[in-house]
């Protein structure tokens, strides 16, 4: 199948109660675990491409690497381009291929944040590419607090930047290790109560299965970002492979071992959520 745009797998799953997996990449190996997972799973994946992911490798070749997996896969593809935090920076994922983009403006005032969602949604449509925002601020673990999302804030935002997909801060954390976060329900029907686009929860590592599905089936909660607990089970992996024979240089047999642990993985991720 070709990639297809994030609205195109997020309004089903807001129609049909479940959520699809917002996957965050670091390269060809864990990228390819995480479609042959969807392939297995018979549900749609959406590869996130990271500012640490695009530190390592050009937005060009992850846009090429995207397509071919998409092109060969039997299941809806997304390539989004994940806390994009400039309007020159969505632009060039948007002509690389990409076919959906996160601008992140949490940390600006509301007003900025809201026209400059706005602008970079207005080029991402004409170009048929959906766009992410978010409103309010997830924090990290062991770094920045998070603020969380006014209802009534997230209603504007919504409404004024006409957004695919609006990310939220409901007790969610980033980088979180163990399943800890426990997210505040009250909050997000709140905000669902006063807009209808899917709403999207970064840092879902650190959320444990059971209000992972809870959610998906109840509320307006359509997409989950999963990175921490895949890059550990691709950790574990890798230090597995290399440990087992000190002798072994070849990093291509060494990489090949992390390939079924690491979509094992992201099946347990897909399987809890996507569509009963």
């Amino acid at each position: 199948m070709a990639l297809v745009p994030l609205s195109d797998v997020l309004q089903p799953a807001l129609q049909h109660g479940y959520a699809v997996a917002g996957l965050v990449t670091l390269g060809w190996e864990d990228t390819r675990a995480f479609v042959a997972a969807a392939e297995a799973e018979g549900c749609p994946v959406i590869l996130q491409a990271g500012p640490g992911c695009r530190e390592h490798t050009p937005l060009t070749v992850l846009a090429a690497m995207f397509r071919h997996l998409a092109d060969n896969a039997d299941v809806p593809v997304v390539a989004h381009l994940d806390h994009g935090y400039s309007m020159e920076e969505c632009r060039q994922a948007i002509d690389c291929g990409f076919t959906s983009v996160m601008y992140d403006g949490s940390r600006k005032p509301l007003q900025q944040n809201i026209d400059e969602t706005a602008a970079i949604v207005a080029v991402a449509h004409a170009a048929g590419v959906s766009c992410e925002g978010e409103i309010g601020f997830v924090g990290y673990a062991e770094g920045e607090e998070s603020h969380g999302t006014v209802p009534e804030e997230a209603a504007k935002f919504a409404r004024e930047t006409a957004v695919d997909a609006m990310a939220i801060s409901v007790g969610n954390v980033h980088l979180q290790s163990d399943s800890v976060s426990q997210l505040d329900e009250a909050r997000i029907r709140q905000i669902q109560l006063q807009c209808d686009v899917p709403l999207v929860i970064h840092g879902g590592s650190g959320v444990t299965i059971e209000q992972r599905v809870h959610l998906a089936r109840t509320t307006a909660i359509c997409k989950y970002n999963i990175g921490t607990e895949l890059r550990m089970a691709f950790g574990k992996a890798l230090r597995e492979s290399v440990n087992k024979d000190a002798a072994r240089f070849d990093r291509v047999s060494i990489l090949k071992d992390t390939h079924e642990p690491v979509m094992n993985a992201a099946r347990r991720v897909m399987n809890a959520i996507k569509a009963s």
